[in-house]
């Protein structure tokens, strides 16, 4: 009598046997036919080899703490989780880490309107959203060592080129070597109205800022929302500088004093 032997394992069967959680009867059953299946063997082998190499590949940085001054953020804004789903997608390997904080604050306030040239440096009672995302976004981004932009600064004109598209406005990287700070690079994040874009900048001595732009939804307010003056924000992980300009919103956010950030800020705007 003719012995029948099982069929070969499907790749949906193998990939079944890499998964740590398969219940035992059906790994059982799977190993079982696999014992006969020197081809589907060597697939697996193979698989499993590859899987191991790219979880070799970032090692380090999974093994690297938490920044303290996440852990210390997380514990202060609280656990809400409205716009978690958004971190989550967008956010990167620190994503998971933003969604304690990023979510849940307040998408509008009122700001202050401008006239003419001269701008008011007086700080807003409650900065907006945008300048809390900001100040969330430079946490997690840029204590990262090995992969704190998407771009570097190296491909500075592809990535002016990609943002300006995604953002549907012609970016502008402003120059801040004057002031020591050179270029890191950028990336794309997600934001309440649409896309946002970060461009990171670093000094001598390892001090990095952050811009954050991006489109911003006026407020139902009969004031001029089109442009408002420098506000000043320290409700955030990192203080920080914002503006709208023209329904477009800027932040600029870094671990300095209030007149470091300023003069930065207005070397930033001028450029834009």
């Amino acid at each position: 009598m003719e012995t029948q032997h099982p069929a070969p394992l499907t790749d949906l069967e193998l990939n079944a046997l890499l998964d740590p959680g398969l219940p035992a009867l059906e790994r059982q059953a799977l190993e079982t036919r696999l014992a006969r299946d020197e081809t589907g063997q060597q697939r697996l082998a193979a698989w499993q080899n590859q899987r191991d190499l790219l979880r070799g590949l970032h090692r380090d940085l999974l093994d690297e703490p938490v920044p303290s001054t996440l852990l210390e953020a997380a514990a202060r804004l609280g656990s809400s989780r409205q716009r978690a789903s958004q971190w989550w997608r967008w956010g990167g390997m620190a994503a998971s880490l933003a969604l304690a904080f990023a979510a849940g604050w307040g998408l509008h306030a009122q700001w202050p309107p401008i006239d003419g040239g001269a701008r008011s440096m007086a700080q807003a009672a409650s900065p907006p959203g945008f300048a809390r995302d900001a100040a969330v976004a430079h946490a997690v981004y840029s204590p990262e060592k090995r992969h704190p932009v998407e771009v570097g600064a190296a491909d500075e004109a592809h990535l002016v080129q990609w943002l300006s598209r995604r953002m549907g406005r012609e970016l502008k990287i402003p120059r801040l070597t004057a002031q020591g700070y050179e270029l890191v690079g950028g990336r794309l994040l997600p934001g309440d109205s649409g896309a946002r874009a970060q461009f990171m900048f670093q000094n001598a001595a390892g001090v990095r800022v952050t811009l954050y732009l991006g489109a911003v939804t006026a407020p139902s307010t009969s004031q001029n929302t089109h442009e408002t003056a420098f506000s000043y924000s320290k409700e955030g992980p990192v203080p920080g500088f914002y503006w709208v300009d023209q329904g477009f919103g800027y932040a600029l956010s870094g671990p300095l004093d209030r007149d470091a950030l300023m003069a930065l800020a207005l070397a930033v705007y001028p450029q834009l």
